[in-house]
C-alpha cells in the first residue's frame, strides 16, 4: 500500500506540473481550456469552473490539458472560434506546447535544489586509484579530479558511474586535474565480470556538504546528469542495447523502482526515504520533459514540428490532416503501453 501511495504521489506531481505548464500558458494566451485532468480512464471526480472542466480519473498514469480546436477536432460550427487553439497566434501555440516540458524541468530543478541541501555530494575525485586498473596504468593518483571522459565534462562522481554503465569497450580520453594543473591521457577501461561494466579503476568516498550559492550550481549538475542519463538510455534503446528486462512502464516503475527503493531506504529513516523519492521524481520529470519533446506524433514535440512547418510555410498544415497524424500516433502509443504493461508483468513474475 505504501508503494502504491508513493507511486501515485510521484506520478501525480510529475504529471500535474507538466499539464499545469500547458494550462498556464494557454490561459495567458487566451486559448480556451476545455478540460484539465489528472489520470486516465473513467472519471472519479470532476467539477466545472468557467470554460474548464477539472477531473480526476481512475488510473494514476498520465493526464491531459485539452484545448478547444486542438487537432481540428473541436470547433464551433465547423470553423475555429475565438479562444480556439488553431485561432491563436503560432508563437502563442508554440509557447503553450513547450510550457509542459519546460515546467517538468522547472520542477526537477526545484527538487534538485532541495536535495543538494539535504544530502552530501560526491565530487569526481579519485580518493582511491585501484592497483592494476586502467587509471593506475595511465598514471593517475589518489586525489586527482576527473574533468572529462571522452570529451564529456564531468561534474559529479555519478557521471563516472553512468559512463561505466553505458561504455561498450575501447579507448577513451580522460582529462584530470592534479595540483591545479590539467592533464589528458588515453585509457582503456577494463571489463569487470562482477559488475558487467567497463571500469576506469577509481573509487570515491569523499562526500561534501553543499551550502549557500553552491546549491544552485550543484542543482544544475544534478539536472545535467539526469538529462545525460535519459538521452544515453534512449540511445541504447534505439540501438537495441537494452534488454526486455531493462524496459519498464508504470507498473514496473511502481514495483521495481519505487517499491524496491522504498524497502531499501526505509531502514535508514524517513529522510532517506524522502530523498530517494525526490530523486525518482526528479528523474521521471526530466524523462517526461525530454520524451515529450521528441518529434513524434501525439507528443508535444510532434505538435511543435507542425508549428515550425507553419512558421516556415507561412500557413498552417490543414488541421484535419494534422489531427489524423496525431491520432495515428495516439493509437501507436496506446498499443505500446499495452505491450509495456505485459512486459512489466513478465519482469515481475520472472
Amino acid at each position: 500500500m505504501t508503494t502504491l501511495i508513493l507511486f501515485i504521489l510521484i506520478f501525480g506531481v510529475v504529471v500535474i506540473s507538466h499539464e499545469f505548464g500547458h494550462f498556464l500558458l494557454a490561459k495567458a494566451s487566451g486559448i480556451r481550456v476545455l478540460e484539465f485532468s489528472v489520470g486516465m480512464g473513467p472519471t472519479l471526480f470532476s467539477f466545472q469552473k468557467g470554460d474548464t472542466k477539472y477531473a480526476l480519473k481512475l488510473l494514476p498514469i498520465g493526464g491531459a490539458c485539452m484545448f478547444e480546436g486542438e487537432d481540428g477536432l473541436q470547433t464551433q460550427e465547423g470553423e475555429p472560434g475565438e479562444g480556439s487553439f488553431m485561432k491563436a497566434n503560432v508563437w502563442k501555440r508554440i509557447s503553450t506546447v513547450v510550457a509542459g516540458p519546460l515546467f517538468n524541468f522547472i520542477l526537477a530543478f526545484i527538487i534538485a535544489l532541495i536535495m543538494v541541501n539535504m544530502i552530501v555530494i560526491r565530487d569526481p575525485v579519485a580518493t582511491e586509484v585501484v592497483e592494476g586498473g586502467a587509471a593506475a596504468e595511465a598514471g593517475l593518483q589518489d586525489g586527482d579530479r576527473i574533468l572529462s571522459i571522452d570529451g564529456e565534462r564531468i561534474r559529479l562522481y555519478e557521471e563516472i558511474l553512468l559512463f561505466t554503465q553505458t561504455h561498450k569497450g575501447g579507448e577513451v580520453e580522460l582529462g584530470y586535474e592534479r595540483d591545479g594543473q590539467e592533464y589528458a591521457v588515453t585509457i582503456e577501461p577494463q571489463f569487470d565480470d562482477s559488475t558487467g561494466r567497463y571500469m576506469i579503476g577509481i573509487s570515491n568516498a569523499d562526500f561534501v556538504k553543499i551550502k549557500g550559492i553552491d546549491s544552485l550550481r550543484y542543482a544544475w549538475y544534478e539536472i545535467r546528469y539526469s538529462v545525460k542519463m535519459t538521452y544515453k538510455s534512449l540511445g541504447m534503446l534505439v540501438k537495441g542495447q537494452v534488454g526486455r528486462e531493462d524496459v519498464a512502464g508504470p507498473v514496473g516503475i511502481a514495483v521495481n523502482l519505487v517499491g524496491k527503493t522504498y524497502e531499501e531506504s526505509k531502514q535508514y529513516g524517513w529522510q532517506s526515504v524522502l530523498v530517494n523519492m525526490m530523486n525518482i521524481t526528479l528523474m521521471l520529470s526530466v524523462n517526461l520533459g525530454i520524451i515529450n519533446l521528441l518529434p513524434l506524433p501525439a507528443l508535444d514535440g510532434g505538435r511543435l514540428m507542425f508549428m515550425l512547418i507553419e512558421v516556415v510555410r507561412g500557413k498552417p498544415v490543414p488541421p484535419d490532416k494534422e489531427g489524423m497524424v496525431h491520432f495515428a500516433g495516439l493509437i501507436f502509443f496506446m498499443v505500446l503501453m499495452v505491450l509495456v504493461l505485459f512486459n512489466d508483468i513478465a519482469n515481475i513474475l520472472t
